[in-house]
């Protein structure tokens, strides 16, 4: 298996602090993508800058599930949706750092959103092959990587790797200091 390199927890203080916000605005981010009433699968949440306006979005009806293999992160996450209100509508779980655990929720899914989190992830193959398993036909998954840690080659492998799994590029919005790509579940995947 190969070495996994994440995030340290204590860095998700740093991530959630509120200046980031003029870097990336998570509802800028991600107003185009998500309706009320929407199944969302966050991997990598952190300790929640995207996920608690995530929640917001989805409204009542909706369904954010964030996903990380970091106790210390999932904790404050936990605490700052509770301060929130919005752990209702918030499924958070600790995932192994080979699989998200969503077999159960296959052809369930309207959005997967990864910011800055499939370079850490040990097997990039089987990460995009469990995500297109989990989205719906046409359903979309946002992908995000930071230059700082991906070169446009490396970008280039993962959009491969999701292209033979039936994500196909659709779009390439504007993220500052971002690689990034909208890809959508083709209706009948290759894999």
């Amino acid at each position: 298996m190969a070495k996994i390199s994440v995030c340290p927890w204590w860095l998700g203080y740093f991530l959630i602090n509120p200046l980031r916000r003029f870097l990336h605005n998570p509802a800028e981010i991600i107003a185009p993508y998500i309706k009320e009433g929407m199944t969302v699968v966050e991997p990598g949440p952190g300790m929640g800058f995207f996920t608690l306006e995530l929640a917001n979005k989805v409204g009542p009806s909706g369904h954010v599930i964030a996903i990380d293999i970091q106790p210390k992160m999932i904790a404050s996450l936990k605490q700052r949706a509770e301060r929130s209100h919005l752990m209702e509508r918030i499924d958070i779980r600790l995932a192994l750092p080979e699989s998200m655990g969503l077999v159960k929720l296959a052809g369930t899914v309207d959005f997967i959103f990864t910011f800055a989190v499939v370079h850490e992830l040990p097997d990039i193959n089987s990460f995009f092959l469990e995500a297109a398993k989990a989205l719906k036909p046409n359903a979309l998954l946002l992908l995000v990587e930071p230059t700082g840690h991906v070169n446009a080659d490396q970008f280039s492998a993962e959009l491969v790797i999701a292209s033979q799994h039936g994500l196909e590029v659709i779009d390439t919005p504007a993220i500052r200091r971002s690689h990034s790509a909208l890809l959508k579940k083709h209706h009948n995947p290759v894999s």
